[in-house]
């Protein structure tokens, strides 16, 4: 006589238990924010400068700001701004930066100088 062996069926339980577990992990663990983009243009070829007046030269650090050599807070650039040489059409702004200065304190600079009209940044590399 054969003995005969009974399969036992395998439970699923545990395996629900495990997908639940990782897709609650997956779900807490991410984000679902959108990320803002600040657009970056490549330097073109060189061709004629605009004057001397319509040049402003802002230095940014870790905690500080300076417009033209006097401090200036993040929220007041859009006025500061305004003061430049208002009959010009466009500014260029210099950035220079400090070697302290945080990938993320750069972008809140750029995102600010986007909403203000008639400017053209350009950010100085080390």
């Amino acid at each position: 006589m054969r003995n005969r062996v009974r399969r036992r069926r395998l439970s699923m339980t545990s395996l629900i238990d495990i997908i639940f577990l990782l897709l609650l992990f997956f779900m807490l663990s991410s984000t679902f924010s959108r990320f803002s983009e600040v657009e970056i243009a490549a330097a073109g070829a060189g061709g004629a400068t605009e004057s001397e007046a319509e040049l402003s030269f802002l230095q940014l650090g870790e905690d500080s700001l300076r417009l033209n050599g006097q401090d200036v807070e993040l929220d007041a650039l859009s006025q500061r701004f305004s003061d430049v040489a208002p009959e010009a059409e466009t500014l260029r702004v210099l950035v220079s930066l400090r070697d302290e200065v945080t990938a993320q304190r750069l972008t809140d600079l750029l995102v600010a100088l986007r909403g203000i009209d008639r400017l053209r940044v350009n950010v100085l590399g080390s």
